[in-house]
């Protein structure tokens, strides 16, 4: 029921907001040079890589520098890129991650393999379902950018605090998981994105 659901509105998403991909897509190229799109290479279900698309919101190679931003102090970010990033629009491509079957409207957010090398062997259970565009994590964390800045080392900050913090909540959304409650996390998220 799940990936049939996940088929059937990620197409229609697809369908509906088509002229506002091409939009943001010319936005971003007159911005900056490079391509339109970012793929990256996240862990997914079974603990198996596949690259996930996002519009692209940092110059090109600049994600050698690092994998984490730190909010608007991040340079590498283009000025297109942080109002993408505002409004969650640069994940917007992962409809089609979902309509290929290697994501689903609602899981766990997918980790990049240098953070889920660091899991415990009861932390892998949240690799026991397809990941989601958005989620608990991805609600409760919405800021997270902003809060990475103010710490004195960021990529430390995000291993002890945020990143145990974000799979308790997968850990919790796969107890918990249910149409009903994916139907609850959607409009959640789309409250906390226009709200902010």
């Amino acid at each position: 029921m799940k990936r049939i659901s996940d088929i059937f509105f990620s197409a229609i998403g697809i369908l509906v907001i088509c002229p506002f991909l091409v939009l943001i897509s010319i936005i971003i190229k007159l911005g900056s040079k490079g391509p339109v799109l970012y793929k990256q290479v996240r862990v997914g279900k079974g603990n198996k890589d596949f690259r996930i698309w996002k519009f692209r919101t940092m110059y090109t190679g600049s994600d050698k520098k690092g994998l984490l931003t730190v909010g608007d102090r991040d340079s590498r970010v283009t000025k297109a890129g942080l109002f993408l990033r505002k409004l969650k629009l640069d994940e917007l491509p992962q409809l089609f991650n979902v309509l290929f079957g290697e994501m689903s409207l609602v899981g766990p957010r997918p980790e990049v393999r240098k953070y889920v090398d660091l899991y415990s062997e009861e932390d892998l259970i949240v690799l026991s379902v397809r990941p989601g565009i958005t989620d608990y994590a991805s609600i409760h964390f919405r800021n997270e950018n902003e809060i990475l800045k103010e710490a004195h080392d960021p990529e430390q900050m995000y291993i002890e605090q945020i990143m145990p913090e974000k799979l308790a909540l997968n850990k919790k959304y796969i107890l918990e998981r249910s149409y009903s409650k994916d139907i609850q996390i959607i409009l959640k998220t789309l409250r906390a994105v226009l709200g902010n």
